[in-house]
């Protein structure tokens, strides 16, 4: 991945990281809120030896240098915690109290800091106080050699406990910002992941890719188009309705040399909006004065009566069992679209679908409409779709922007190829509408609309015939010019 593509996951998971970002800071603050303040206190020892000779001094030192990283280890020992821990009269497990201490060697020393973290400032200077007088003491029994008073080497206290009423831990400003690094970065890391698993068609390439065709149109998502799916009901100048004007046009390119059409319209799976995709563009075509006629081919769910308020008693099966003629199963709907319901839902539509009625009562209608539209099942969960590209034309697949997988949309494309049929195009439904620079969100704001924007297209005080005449006045002036030259 590239950076464009890493800001581009961003823009689509900035939920994702907004959400991690809010926890990992809420996490923290909770957790510093419940931690118990600890309490620190130091004690520093000093190791040295008692040669007097020059010579002699700088090898002590180097042996005490050599020495002080033991006496660090012996802080961390049972047995000078039990002597502690008797002194202080400590009750419990004397490793409790080694569990609090910690030593280390001042580097390029010989000086030993011993430090105490305790939840009681007084029991933490308390605690580092004996430890040190205590380790000054076993340094001297354990250095001096049996039979001898002296220890050539020895450990003495320079710096008292300290006394620190200010808690070292918990530190509220460095947890949240580590909180908030963390949780910015875990974010980012699971968008970055989640995005890498995600297999759903987010761009136009792949898409047109997979589908082996072109994508024909983008109809961006609307949160309105449950209550009103259809465009004929929206402004003229709405976007989902130019949406479907741009796919009309570009439908016109598909087949150019044919002069009667018959597409299936479907997709991968339900949900996808198939449907009202079809419904859509046949009302778009009628309204540019195609003869089309709309075929509720969906024998399983027929939703398209209900679409358009027509009576679905009579239709496709009623024509195929042969109880009516195609003239009586046609009902013409406002706009000039003549639409042929489902009918009767019958118990065998895979059988009806590939039968020799169906393929001549397309010829037949391929002869009265310049195109034909089948709303048909979708193409996975059965095959009625896939027999029906295969009496037709091909097939307009619709997939829906961040549902429909790649392996859906390939598994559509084989069941097509599978029976001899193509895929003509493809349509983007549902697709966002903000950062989008294709499909018919681009473009907009030239001056058409429903409304002008104020001070553009629009001239206070002066009608459309004085800004005509305004506009000859400069040709007038050149003309005279010229002829006076």
């Amino acid at each position: 991945m590239e950076l464009r593509d890493y800001w581009r996951v961003l823009q689509r998971r900035w939920k994702l990281v907004v959400v991690s970002f809010v926890l990992a800071v809420g996490a923290g603050g909770l957790l510093t809120a419940n931690a118990t303040p600890m309490y620190s206190s130091s004690a520093r020892l000093f190791v040295s030896t008692t040669e007097s000779d020059s010579t002699q001094a700088y090898q002590g030192g180097l042996f005490a240098s050599q020495r002080v990283r033991s006496y660090a280890d012996l802080v961390k020992s049972r047995e000078l915690a039990e002597i502690v821990a008797n002194r202080l009269a400590f009750e419990g497990d004397p490793t409790r109290l080694s569990e609090k201490v910690s030593a280390r060697v001042v580097p390029d020393t010989v000086i030993l800091q011993v430090t105490v973290l305790d939840p009681a400032p007084e029991d933490a200077r308390r605690i580092a106080q004996t430890y040190a007088e205590e380790l000054q003491e076993l340094v001297r029994e354990l250095e001096t050699p049996v039979g001898e008073s002296t220890a050539p080497i020895r450990a003495s206290v320079v710096d008292k406990a300290s006394f620190s009423d200010a808690p070292v831990s918990p530190v509220p400003i460095r947890n949240l910002g580590l909180a908030a690094v963390l949780g910015l970065l875990l974010g980012f890391g699971l968008s970055v992941v989640r995005e890498l698993l995600d297999t759903t068609l987010k761009s136009d390439v792949e898409a047109s890719s997979i589908a082996k065709s072109p994508v024909l149109g983008n109809i961006a998502f609307d949160s309105a188009t449950s209550k009103r799916p259809l465009v004929s009901v929206l402004d003229p100048h709405a976007p989902r309705a130019e949406a479907f004007r741009i796919l009309r046009t570009n439908m016109q390119f598909v087949d150019v040399d044919s002069e009667s059409k018959v597409y299936v319209v479907s997709s991968s799976l339900p949900g996808e909006g198939k449907t009202t995709t079809a419904v859509n563009l046949a009302l778009t075509l009628a309204q540019a004065g195609e003869r089309v006629l709309l075929i509720e081919a969906d024998l399983r769910r027929p939703k398209i009566g209900a679409l358009l308020d027509v009576d679905d008693a009579v239709g496709l099966t009623s024509v195929l069992v042969g109880k009516v003629g195609i003239d009586e199963a046609i009902q013409s709907t406002t706009g000039g679209l003549d639409v042929m319901p489902s009918g009767a839902i019958p118990p065998n539509p895979a059988e009806l679908l590939q039968s020799n009625a169906m393929s001549d009562t397309l010829s037949d209608l391929r002869k009265r409409y310049d195109l034909v539209l089948l709303d048909a099942p979708p193409l996975l969960p059965v095959t009625d779709a896939a027999l029906l590209a295969s009496h037709s034309d091909g097939a307009l697949l619709i997939v829906r922007h961040g549902k429909t997988s790649r392996d859906q949309l390939a598994h559509a494309v084989e069941r097509l190829e599978a029976v001899g049929a193509r895929a003509i195009g493809v349509v983007v439904n549902m697709a966002p509408t903000r950062g989008r620079r294709t499909g018919y969100g681009y473009g907009y704001g030239y001056g058409y609309g429903p409304e002008a924007p104020k001070g553009k297209g629009k001239s206070k005080g002066k009608s459309k015939d004085d800004l005509k005449e305004k506009a000859r006045k400069p040709r007038q002036l050149k003309s005279t010019s010229k002829h006076s030259a």
